[in-house]
Formats: C-alpha cells, structure tokens, sequence
C-alpha cells in the first residue's frame, strides 16, 4: 500500500508541467513547490507530467531536475520520477557502476516475484541493450558470479505446494557446506538449491534446517561475520524468507551510527512507496519503538528530508 498522498482532486499534468516549470525559473529553484508535485503523484501521474513538461516546453523534464537540484536530494527526486519497473532497472545499473553493490542486485532478484523478476530484466535490456544476466556475470567473479547470475537468471515456481522430503534432504546439504566451511566448500549445491527452489519450498527446508540444527540457518552462515559471501548467501535467504525483517534491517543500519547510509535509505523509501512501505513502517516500529518518520526526520535534513518524509507519509 502508498504511504504518500495525493491531491483531490489532482491537478491535471499539463498544471502539473507548469509548477514545476515556474519552480525551475526566477530567483533560484522553489524546491518545495517540486516536492508539493512529485511527492504527491503516482507513477502514472508522474510519467503524464513528464510528457506534458516535454511537450509544453520541449524539454526533458528529468535532465531539467538535474540541473536545478543537488545532493541527495537530486539522486532521491531522480530514482523517483521513473516508473516502479524502470526504477529498479536502472537500480540494478547503478549497482554494478558501483564496486558492485551485490546487496541491491540480491534484493531485486530474491523480493520480486518471479513474473517481477522478468518485467525488470525486461526493462533493463530495453533501456542499456544488455541482458542483466550478462552485466552481472561481467562484473562479478568466482562464487559471487556463481551466486548472483543464478538468482538473476531464475524463474522460480510460484506456488505454495512443497515437498518435506526434499526440504530434509537439502537441509542436510546446506549443513555439509557448513561444516566444510563457507570458505573452502564447493558452493554449487547452495547455489543451486536457492536459485532453483520456489520460496515457500526453502522456507520449508530452512525451517526443518532450524528444527534439526537448533540454530537458524542465517546465524549458521554467520561464523565468521568478516566471509563477504557468506554474507551475501544471509543477504539472499533473508530478502526470500522474510523481506519486510529484511528491510527493516537494512533501515536500522542506514539511520543508526555516526554515519547515515543515504544510499540505502533512498533505495527503500523510493522503491516501497508505492508498493509496501505500510508494511515495512509498521514492522520498524514493531521492532524499534521509533517510528520511520522520526528515525528519518532525526537523521536527515532539508529539502531531501522534506521530499522522503513526503514519500513516507509524515
């Protein structure tokens, strides 16, 4: 559910176009009259003002914006403008610029559903004519090449059905692995079994994992916190088992310590405001006593600020 609210009634894109326009002119750049529009449209709203901002004043609305805003302020209003599948492509994108940010490429692969997964493959090979299988495959190496071209590559069933002896058997795989060493072993079998598997399937093996181990799986692969894919292995099972903990998690980190994770907070906000962010509030409270819009509103300020708490809901 849409944690932002939206006008009624909703000014047409044409009037929409026009704001922002004037926003852009005059004695340097209303920002919160582009946040009282942007903030305040869904999806198919905001791809009409685009067009109408293009059409009215042939000019690109979104190359417009980055020449009048800044900071993270400018990165939050960019990732948000685009449509919700086309977002996460250029996600993807951005993460593998990046010294590949292999914790967005996961999220994108293991939250979505399978039918998800393809659209945004879909719009990623349309907008960089490269698969993201290939762009991935070209910027990973070894295990983690291994790890993530399976999870962007699947298709997974999508059903409920599951099969206990099958969970039994690959518990007992994944605890092979684990006494061998994350390090050292042979990871084709994990791969396999969390690329391949339907997610109700590996919530039944991770369950029977647990019931047979007396630890839960993500605590087994955590031994040794400094192992990256052993990390990367938690990151996966914990975006399929339970992605609202997950991102909850991934919240925590980015507005807790010395250091605020802006990148990580504008991916969430952005990405789950039309979609679950609801949800995920609600778990953030649950489990902090804080609500997002205080953690954020603590944490950040000014015109960035305004525009995400815009997006949560404040």
């Amino acid at each position: 559910m849409a944690t932002f609210t939206l006008p009624d009634p909703v000014p047409s894109p044409y009037e929409d176009a026009e704001h922002i326009w004037k926003a852009c002119h005059g004695w340097g750049t209303d920002e919160k009259a582009i946040i009282d529009v942007l903030a305040h449209r869904n999806a198919a709203q905001r791809n009409q003002i685009r067009l109408a901002f293009e059409e009215q004043h042939n000019e690109n609305l979104i190359k417009r914006l980055e020449s009048e805003l800044t900071g993270d302020f400018e990165r939050a209003v960019y990732r948000w403008i685009f449509e919700p599948i086309e977002r996460e492509a250029m996600m993807a994108k951005i993460a593998l610029k990046k010294k590949l940010d292999y914790q967005v490429i996961i999220e994108i692969a293991c939250v979505n559903s399978p039918k998800e997964l393809l659209a945004v493959k879909d719009a990623y090979q349309a907008r960089y004519k490269h698969c993201l299988e290939e762009d991935v495959a070209a910027h990973a190496a070894g295990d983690f090449r291994q790890l993530l071209v399976a999870l962007v590559s699947t298709y997974r069933y999508d059903g409920e059905e599951i099969d206990m002896g099958l969970a039994h058997s690959e518990a007992k795989t994944i605890q092979g692995a684990i006494e061998e060493g994350v390090g050292s072993f042979d990871h084709s079998e994990i791969i396999r079994i969390l690329s391949t598997r339907s997610k109700a399937q590996l919530r039944a093996t991770f369950n029977h994992y647990k019931d047979e181990y007396g630890v839960s799986i993500t605590k087994a692969f955590a031994a040794d916190p400094t192992n990256e894919f052993a990390h990367a292995l938690r990151t996966a099972i914990r975006c399929i088992v339970s992605p609202y903990k997950y991102f909850v998690k991934v919240l925590r980190g980015a507005v807790s310590g010395k250091n605020t994770d802006e990148d990580a907070l504008t991916r969430i906000v952005v990405m789950h405001a039309e979609k679950d962010l609801k949800l995920i509030k609600e778990k953030f409270y649950e489990r902090t006593n804080v609500t997002l819009e205080d953690a954020v509103g603590n944490e950040t300020s000014g015109d960035y600020r305004a525009f995400l708490l815009a997006l949560i809901g404040n």
